[in-house]
Parts: C-alpha cells; structure tokens; sequence
C-alpha cells in the first residue's frame, strides 16, 4: 500500500477510492466512475463533518435540538420526503 492510497487522522485510517483507466474507456466516463466511488466511500462527508472541532457537549446539545425538531415536525404530521430508489449493483 503506498502512502497516496490512505492517510491518517487520530488514528483512524481512511482508504481512497481508485480507479484505474479501463481499455477503450474516456476520460469523461473514468470521471465520472471515480466521482461515484468518492461518493460512496462518503470520504467528503466525513471530512466535511470534521472540519472544525465539536465539543462532546455541543454534540448532544446539536442532537437534542435536532430530536425535538424532528418531534415537532412529526406532531405536526409532516412526513419527511421520500428517499429515492438507488438501483441495485452487482
């Protein structure tokens, strides 16, 4: 494993998504392959939610409000939207 293919953060190891040129294949399809597999992997999640640096207690005061939002909302009877169906991978 090279150092290109994983990195480290508080001892967590994180492993990035690859994507090798298929023959024949475009530059625009591999794109878009390795955009999907970035996407899967929730790599840009996670470090998007680890940006800056949340308390312990600021995290379960961010879950409470979103608790009692969510308890409101279902008083309220609004449903949420539906998901939509991903297609099934083999």
């Amino acid at each position: 494993m090279c150092k290109a293919d994983s990195f480290q953060s508080r001892k967590v190891v994180w492993f990035l998504p690859k994507v090798m040129l298929r023959p024949g294949e475009s530059q625009q399809s591999l794109t878009r392959r390795f955009r999907k597999k970035v996407a899967r992997s929730k790599v840009l999640s996670t470090v998007r939610r680890k940006r800056w640096f949340i308390s312990t207690s600021e995290q379960r005061r961010m879950e409470k409000q979103k608790a009692i939002r969510k308890q409101q909302r279902r008083l309220a009877g609004i449903k949420p939207k539906p998901r939509p169906q991903r297609p099934f991978y083999q």
